[in-house]
C-alpha cells in the first residue's frame, strides 16, 4: 500500500462528499406547487402561490458553489441575487451576481458586499415585501467576507481586532462572538435588515458542534452571546489593552449596559427574526462518513474518532501519535491495517514569525515527534488538511507526513524542530515535500485528519 497516496485519497473523498452544489440540489426541489427544502429528517415547505419573487444572497467560501446548485434546482424562478465569496472561490453563475472579498482579514470589498446585502432590495432594484423569499446561502468564511463595522468603528478597527484574535489562540466561536458585537450585519442583523421578506438560510457548517449562530458569525440567526461574553474573551486572551480604542470602548459600554449603550444583537424570540428560518445542509460528519467508506474500500480497518477535535494543533498531534503507537503495538483501538479518521478545527498560538496553518502545524508537530522516537513510528502516516483547500495564509490545504519524509528532510539539512518553533510549517514542507494542495475546493466543513497504521 502507498499509505501517503491513500491518505490523500481518503481526504479527497471526504471533500467530494460535501460538494456544496450537489448538497443544495439534494436539499431543494419544486413539488406540487411548493418549494420543498429538506435535509435529513428536517423539512420546510413554501407555497409558491404566496411568493412573488425569490432572491438569493449569501456569504462564505462555499457560497458560490451553493448558488450554482440553487440555480440548477430553481432555474428562472430566481429573480436575482448577490453572493460574496473569498477571492478565487468563484463559480459561473447566470442569475446571481458574484462578488469577491478578503479573507481571513476583511477588506474594502467586504464592506461593499455587506452594504449591498444590508440593503438588498435597493441593490437588486426591487423593494422587498412580505411576498418575497430571500434564500441566504451561508458558509464558513462569511465573517470576514461580509464586513459592516458597527457605528463608530472603521474597517481598520475590525482588521486590527481580527488579527489580534487570530493570533491569540482563541477558538473560532470566540472570535465570532467578538465579531458579532462589532458588526452591523452579523449576529442576526442581516435577517432583520431583510424584513419584511421571508428569509430561508441554508447553512454549510464549518464549526465544531454545528452551532448555527457561530457559522459566518450567524448573520441570519439569533445570537445567544452578549457584549459581556465578548469582553470576557478579549480579557482572557490578554488582548484587551491592544485593541483599537473604539473597539475596547464599545465592548465595555455594551457590557455595562444602561442609557447610550450600543444595542445588543437579536436574541431568540426577537420579532425582527420572526420570518426567518434556517436549515443545516452540510457538516463535517458527512465528510468523515465518506472518508470512512473510502478507507474501507482501500482495505483499511476504519474508525471515525470524532468530528469535534479542538485545541492547540501541536498538542492534538501528540494525541494522534499516541493512538498510532497503540495500534502499532497492540491493535488497539482498531486492528492493523488501520485508518483512524477525525475532524474539527484546532488553533495555533503564534510563537514565531514563520508561515503556515493549523493543519500544516499539526502535521509538522506529528513528524517532529516521530523523529524523536523513530523506532515507534514505523508504519505511521498522518495527514491533516482543510476541506476548503486553504490552510492559513497559504496555497496548501495541509500536509501528509511519515518517517520517510522525516528522514529525507533531515538528510537535506532541514530542521523540523526549528521550523515548529518558528511556526514555519509551510516553509518547511515547501522544501521537504508533503504539502497537500487541492486549490480552492469551494466547500468548507472544517478540517479532516487521517491516521494510517500498517
Amino acid at each position: 500500500m502507498n499509505d501517503v497516496a491513500n491518505a490523500e485519497a481518503i481526504f479527497r473523498a471526504a471533500v467530494d462528499r460535501v460538494d456544496p452544489a450537489r448538497m443544495i440540489e439534494r436539499a431543494v426541489r419544486i413539488e406540487s406547487g411548493e418549494l420543498v427544502v429538506s435535509s435529513g429528517a428536517e423539512g420546510l415547505r413554501y407555497g409558491l402561490g404566496g411568493i412573488d419573487r425569490i432572491f438569493v444572497t449569501g456569504m462564505g467560501k462555499a457560497s458560490a458553489k451553493m448558488a450554482a446548485g440553487l440555480e440548477r434546482a430553481l432555474g428562472d424562478r430566481i429573480s436575482g441575487g448577490l453572493v460574496a465569496v473569498k477571492e478565487g472561490h468563484v463559480e459561473p453563475l447566470e442569475r446571481v451576481r458574484l462578488v469577491e472579498a478578503g479573507h481571513p482579514v476583511p477588506d474594502g470589498r467586504s464592506l461593499a458586499a455587506a452594504a449591498a446585502m444590508l440593503d438588498l432590495g435597493a441593490s437588486l432594484g426591487a423593494t422587498l415585501t412580505e411576498r418575497d423569499l430571500v434564500i441566504a446561502l451561508v458558509s464558513g468564511g462569511g465573517s470576514a467576507i461580509l464586513c459592516a463595522p458597527a457605528p463608530g468603528l472603521t474597517l481598520e478597527d475590525k482588521i486590527g481586532t481580527t488579527r489580534l484574535l487570530l493570533a491569540s489562540g482563541a477558538t473560532i466561536n470566540e472570535v465570532n462572538c467578538v465579531r458579532k458585537h462589532l458588526s452591523a450585519v452579523k449576529g442576526g442583523r442581516l435577517a432583520a435588515a431583510l424584513a419584511p421578506a421571508s428569509v430561508l438560510a441554508l447553512i454549510l457548517s464549518d464549526v465544531i458542534g454545528d452551532d448555527l449562530d457561530a457559522i459566518a458569525s450567524g448573520p441570519t440567526v439569533p445570537d445567544p452571546t452578549s457584549y459581556a461574553d465578548a469582553l470576557e474573551i478579549v480579557r482572557r486572551y490578554g488582548i484587551e489593552p491592544r485593541l483599537p480604542v473604539p473597539v475596547a470602548a464599545r465592548l465595555r459600554a455594551g457590557a455595562a449596559g444602561g442609557p447610550g449603550a450600543p444595542s445588543e444583537t437579536p436574541k431568540p424570540g426577537d420579532p425582527a427574526l420572526a420570518r426567518a428560518r434556517t436549515m443545516l445542509v452540510g457538516t463535517n460528519r458527512l465528510a468523515l462518513a465518506a472518508a470512512e467508506a473510502e478507507a474501507g474500500r482501500l482495505g483499511y480497518n476504519a474508525l471515525v474518532l470524532s468530528s469535534r477535535v479542538a485545541g492547540e494543533a501541536r498538542e492534538i498531534a501528540m494525541t494522534f501519535l499516541g493512538i498510532g503507537k497503540d495500534i502499532a503495538a497492540s491493535d488497539f483501538p482498531v486492528a492493523k491495517p488501520a485508518c483512524v479518521i477525525a475532524g474539527g478545527e484546532t488553533t495555533v498560538t503564534l510563537r514565531g514569525g514563520g508561515k503556515g496553518g493549523r493543519n500544516q502545524e499539526m502535521a509538522l508537530a506529528f513528524m517532529a515527534a516521530l523523529g524523536r522516537s523513530p523506532k515507534d513510528g514505523e508504519g505511521l502516516t498522518f495527514l491533516s488538511a482543510g476541506t476548503d483547500g486553504n490552510d492559513g495564509p497559504t496555497d496548501a490545504a495541509g500536509a501528509a507526513v511519515g518517517l520517510g519524509l522525516y528522514r529525507s528532510a533531515v538528510a537535506a539539512g532541514l530542521d523540523p524542530e526549528a521550523a515548529l518553533a518558528d511556526n514555519d510549517s509551510y516553509g518547511f514542507f515547501s522544501k521537504a515535500g508533503g504539502l497537500v494542495v487541492t486549490g480552492p475546493t469551494n466547500t468548507n466543513v472544517c478540517d479532516v485528519q487521517v491516521l494510517i497504521v500498517t
